[in-house]
C-alpha cells in the first residue's frame, strides 16, 4: 500500500482553515448576547427568543449540508473546497451583520432581523465548516496521519479560541460605545474568517477519486444509515457522554472558583491555565495515539481528566494554588478530547464505504456536528437546572447546600460520567490493524483512493 503521509505544509494550511471558525464561534458564544443587551439595548427575552429560531435550524442543518457536499462533484474546485471558496465571502458579510442592528426598529422587526441574520450566518457557517471538517477523512487515509492532521488543526483552533475570548472585550473597550465596538469586532472577525478559508483552500488539494465521487443515497436514508455503522455509534455514544461532562466542567468552573474557592478575580486565569495545558499536550496525545490505538488513548485522557476534576471536591473553601495544579492536570487529560475523537471519525467513513460502496464523509461530519451541538446544549441545560435546584442566588455568598451542588456537578459527577464512557473506548473495534484490513479490502474491491 502506497505511503499516505502528509507534508507539514498541508497540515498547516488545513489548520489555518479553522482559525476563523474558532475565533468567531468564541465571540458568538461568550459575547453575542452581551452585544444585544448592552450594545444594541435589546430586551434579553426578545433577543434570546429570536436566537432560538436560529438554534432550532442549527440543530438540523449539519447533516443536510453534509449530504449536499457528499453529492457535489467539481473537478476544478473539489467537492469540499468549493464550499469553502465560494461560501467564505457571504459568510464574512453575514458574520459582520450579526453584530449590527439598525436603530429605530419595532420589536417585531428587531426579532425578525436577529432571527434572519443569525440563520443566514449559521447556514453559511455550516455550509463551509462541515465540508472543511470532512477533508480530515479525505486528505489522508492513514490511521496515524489523521491524528497528526487533527492535532495541527486543534493547536491553531484552541489558540484562536483563546484570542477570541481575550481580544473581544479589549477591542470593544477601544470604542466610545459598545454598539460601535461590537460592530468593529464583527467586521474584523468576519474578515479573518474569510481569509482563513481562502488561504486554506489555496493550500489544499483534494484527491480526484474522491472529489469526483457522488453519493446517490437519499438524504433521510443516508442520515439513518449512518446509525447502522456500529463503530460510529459506539464512538458517538462515548463522545456524547464525555462532551456533556466536559460542558458541565466548563460551565460550572466560574461558579466553583468564584463561590467555593473565593477567587472571583482569578476565574479567567484558571480557565487560561486549563486551555494552555490543552494546547501543550495536543502533540503528546498524538504521540500516545500513535503508540496505542486511538480508543484507549482517548480513554486514558478522559480518565486523567476525571480524576483531576473529582479531586476538586476535596479542596478547602478558600483560595489555594492547588486549583491551578488541578486545572493543568485536567487540561492535560481534556487535550485528548480535542485530538482523538475528531481523528477517529474519518476511520468510520471507510468502514461505511466498505458497507455501502459510497464515500459519505460529509454526512458523518454533519451528524458529528449535530451531536456536538446537542451535547453542548444538554450540558448547559443541566448546569442551569443544577443551579436552580440547589438554590443558587447570583452575586451573593452561597449557602452550604448550593455549594454542595456546585461541587458535586463540577467534580465527582462529571468524573463518574467520564468513567461510563471508558468501556466504549477501550473496546472500540477500529484499531490500527483493523483499519489496515479495511483499507486492504477497499483496495481489493477497487474502491481505495491512492495518494496524490
Amino acid at each position: 500500500m502506497q505511503s499516505d503521509k502528509l507534508p507539514i505544509r498541508t497540515k498547516l494550511f488545513y489548520g489555518i482553515g479553522d482559525i476563523g471558525n474558532a475565533v468567531f464561534n468564541t465571540a458568538v458564544t461568550f459575547f453575542l448576547l452581551v452585544f444585544y443587551t448592552d450594545g444594541a439595548l435589546i430586551a434579553p427575552a426578545l433577543a434570546t427568543s429570536a436566537l432560538l429560531i436560529g438554534k432550532i435550524w442549527d440543530a438540523v442543518n449539519d447533516p443536510l449540508f453534509g449530504w449536499i457536499s457528499d453529492r457535489t462533484t467539481n473537478a476544478r474546485f473539489g467537492k469540499r473546497r468549493v464550499y469553502m471558496i465560494f461560501g467564505a465571502l457571504p459568510l464574512g458579510i453575514f458574520a459582520a451583520l450579526l453584530w449590527f442592528v439598525p436603530g429605530g426598529l419595532s420589536n417585531a422587526l428587531i426579532f425578525a432581523w436577529i432571527a434572519v441574520t443569525f440563520m443566514a450566518f449559521d447556514t453559511l457557517m455550516t455550509a463551509t465548516s462541515v465540508p472543511y471538517y470532512a477533508l480530515t477523512a479525505e486528505l489522508t487515509q492513514d490511521y496515524d496521519e489523521r491524528a497528526s492532521l487533527t492535532t495541527y488543526r486543534m493547536i491553531l483552533g484552541v489558540l484562536a479560541f483563546i484570542v477570541g475570548a481575550a481580544a473581544t472585550p479589549a477591542i470593544v473597550a477601544l470604542f466610545p460605545t459598545k454598539r460601535e465596538g461590537f460592530g468593529a469586532v464583527g467586521i474584523l472577525y468576519g474578515t479573518i474568517t474569510v481569509l482563513a478559508l481562502w488561504i486554506a483552500s489555496a493550500g489544499l488539494r483534494e484527491r480526484p477519486g474522491i472529489s469526483q465521487s457522488k453519493s446517490e443515497i437519499p438524504p433521510m436514508k443516508s442520515f439513518f444509515l449512518t446509525f447502522k455503522n456500529k463503530p460510529f455509534v459506539q464512538l458517538i455514544v462515548a463522545y456524547l457522554i464525555a462532551s456533556v461532562s466536559f460542558t458541565l466542567v466548563q460551565t460550572l468552573m466560574a461558579y466553583f472558583v468564584n463561590y467555593q474557592m473565593k477567587m472571583p478575580d482569578q476565574v479567567p486565569l484558571v480557565m487560561l491555565t486549563l486551555l494552555i495545558a490543552v494546547i501543550v499536550f495536543l502533540f503528546p496525545w498524538r504521540w500516545v495515539s500513535s503508540r496505542w490505538n486511538k480508543g484507549p488513548a482517548y480513554a486514558l485522557g478522559l480518565g486523567i481528566a476525571g480524576l483531576a476534576v473529582a479531586s476538586t471536591f476535596l479542596l478547602p473553601a478558600r483560595p489555594t494554588i492547588w486549583i491551578y495544579v488541578i486545572a493543568a492536570v485536567a487540561g492535560m487529560g481534556f487535550s485528548a478530547q480535542w485530538v482523538c475523537p475528531w481523528s477517529m471519525v474519518p476511520d468510520v467513513v471507510e468502514y461505511d464505504q466498505l458497507e455501502t460502496g459510497e464515500q459519505r464523509g460529509g454526512m458523518y461530519y454533519g451528524v458529528w456536528g449535530f451531536t456536538s451541538k446537542l451535547t453542548a446544549a444538554l450540558g448547559i441545560t443541566i448546569s442551569g437546572w443544577v443551579l436552580q435546584l440547589y438554590g443558587y442566588v447570583p452575586n451573593v455568598p452561597q449557602n452550604d447546600f448550593t455549594l454542595l451542588g456546585i461541587r458535586l456537578f463540577f467534580g465527582p459527577v462529571p468524573a463518574l460520567v467520564f468513567a461510563i464512557a471508558l468501556p466504549f473506548l477501550f473496546l472500540y473495534p477500529i484499531t490500527r490493524a483493523s483499519h489496515a484490513e479495511i483499507r486492504q479490502k477497499l483496495a481489493d474491491k477497487g474502491m481505495a483512493v491512492l495518494p496524490g
